[in-house]
């Protein structure tokens, strides 16, 4: 789970290289952990505003994947 975060976040650094596969990965990650969310440190992103997390969740959720941001 954490090293599939963590190719999120670097990711999401690289200009959102290889995003689709990253996210494939995560939920297989979450789905093998019982996990219904993936949480992210909103300090870690590239674009760390309303627009870009909002974005983000949007995103992820079209491919199955809910997103939530730690405080």
């Amino acid at each position: 789970m954490a090293q599939a975060t963590e190719s999120i976040y670097a990711s999401l650094r690289a200009d959102n290289a290889d995003i689709d596969a990253h996210i494939a990965t995560l939920k297989a990650a979450l789905t093998r952990e019982g996990i219904k969310q993936a949480v992210f440190d909103p300090t870690k992103l590239a674009q760390n505003n309303r627009s870009g997390r909002k974005l983000m969740q949007a995103y992820f959720r079209q491919h199955g994947v809910s997103v939530r941001f730690s405080d």
